[in-house]
């Protein structure tokens, strides 16, 4: 109200220049979540940028990080959230964001580190063991993931996602039967998880139960008919029935919906060797070996892809 009859009467309100900085901190804070919801994280970023210059403050530091990762920009992102650390050391919350972030960007030791970190703060997190599975998994510390996983389930007998990434792991220590269980498991609680039959599949295949194991891929490609996995296992027990004719129709229609699989085209070629089409075999083989080194060409070109991390991964 003072100031109301100041700007009335003065012509304009006094304001302290404390006043006057956390007025311009708020408007850069707001015009870059606004930015952020309208999909401009450009934008976002030069305003969360000036905001932290008139103010150190947690939350901005969250949203930039956030938008330099929206940018794929990793290296700030990761950079950003450290700031969070420095000032608030036991901010599980901030400690998290920089593992998800250094997941993302391939860094599984320092995923590993912070994970540590953070359970040393809270020893019930499942999320953190979920997470430091996963990047034990990526150094090959099969040991550590399986413990980790362990430890998420131990927390949580439903979560399906850590029992899936377990079983796998286990499949690969060679301990089927802990493996088989885990999936089982997994099939009764999400019984259209299509990577929970491509375990159950390669572990019939071991027991050289081939009429159940093809079942499951049959069942996978049901559930997903891009699932390129399950050709290339569906395709590789009729081979091994020397039933040549029914792969490589099966390639045909894997490689219809896909051109550049080129694991496909390995395949089909193997399947035409068998067949005794050396022609065909080295078409296809040429072929394959063209499209991995145009698929390395892309790779190189771009900083890395943060699409889903579960999509039809190879199990």
């Amino acid at each position: 109200m003072i100031n109301f009859f100041k700007t009335l009467f003065l012509g304009e309100s006094e304001e302290t220049e404390e006043e006057k900085v956390k007025r311009n901190f708020d408007v850069l804070k707001y015009d870059g979540i606004k930015a952020l919801k309208m999909r401009k994280p450009t934008y976002a970023i030069r305003c969360f940028n000036e905001a932290l210059k008139l103010e150190e403050d947690i939350e901005v530091l969250e949203l930039l990080s956030n938008a330099y990762a929206q940018e794929e920009q990793m290296d700030e992102a990761i950079n950003t959230v450290s700031r969070i650390v420095e000032i608030e050391p036991e901010n599980i919350v901030g400690i998290l964001m920089r593992a998800n972030l250094n997941l993302l960007a391939g860094r599984d030791e320092d995923v590993i580190i912070d994970c540590d970190r953070i359970l040393v703060l809270d020893s019930s997190n499942l999320t953190v063991y979920f997470l430091k599975g996963r990047a034990e998994k990526s150094v090959n510390d099969y040991l550590g993931a399986i413990n980790s996983f362990s430890q998420a389930i131990k927390l949580k007998d439903n979560f399906v996602e850590a029992r899936l990434l377990r079983a796998e792991l286990l499949l690969d220590t060679a301990d089927y039967q802990s493996a088989s269980e885990d999936i089982e498991k997994v099939i009764e609680l999400s019984p259209e998880e299509e990577n929970a039959y491509l375990i159950r599949g390669r572990l019939q295949e071991i027991r050289e139960d081939r009429e159940k194991a093809e079942e499951s891929f049959r069942y996978v490609l049901e559930l997903n008919p891009f699932n390129e996995q399950a050709y290339l296992k569906l395709g590789g027990i009729f081979m091994a029935r020397n039933q040549t004719d029914k792969a490589i129709a099966l390639f045909d229609e894997a490689i219809e919906l896909r051109s550049d699989f080129s694991l496909a085209y390995r395949e089909r070629s193997r399947a035409r060797t068998l067949k005794g089409d050396q022609e065909g075999a080295s078409e296809d083989l040429e072929k394959a070996e063209k499209l991995d080194v145009d698929a390395v060409a892309e790779k190189d070109a771009t900083y890395s892809d943060f699409g889903d991390m579960y999509k039809n991964r190879p199990l």
